[in-house]
């Protein structure tokens, strides 16, 4: 098992989903992992609470880069409650908190195997902690009067 999931992180390392920027995104954000050198800007299109589209850009090592494009692929078309509670999940799985099912998180539990490197743990949050920042400027903005 641990082999299969040594080849979805390598697959989406190789071969990212969602690795560009989109033009004029409903939020965004940048974050950065100086421990490891990882950065990654998150770009996020929400049309009516859901999340429409989900990209990102930046570099790092393969942990991070390949938690960033299974994230854009959970996150699209879950509203933004769904992802805050998916991100809340897999957090919790990092932490060694729980045991989420294959069904909960798709190929993210591939990513499970990283508790047993703490240093690591920063790395796969890291696109998570990003896209919740990009989210909340979201909704603070869209709550701004006009």
């Amino acid at each position: 098992m641990e082999d299969l999931y040594k080849e979805v992180i390598l697959d989406h390392y190789k071969a990212p989903r969602n690795k560009r920027a989109i033009a004029a995104p409903t939020c965004s954000s940048h974050g950065n992992n100086p421990l490891c050198g990882d950065e990654i800007t998150v770009y996020v299109n929400v049309e009516g609470g859901t999340v429409a589209e989900a990209a990102f850009d930046g570099q790092g090592c393969s942990i991070s880069q390949a938690s960033a494009s299974m994230m854009t692929e959970a996150a699209v078309g879950r509203s933004v409650d769904e992802v805050h509670g998916l991100a809340k999940e897999f957090r919790s799985m990092m932490a060694g908190e729980s045991d989420p099912s294959e069904e909960a998180l798709g190929d993210l539990i591939a990513l499970q195997g990283v508790v047993r490197y703490p240093v690591r743990i920063k790395c796969a949050v890291l696109a998570w902690d990003t896209l919740e920042q990009a989210l909340q400027q979201g909704e603070a903005s869209s709550a701004a009067p006009h």
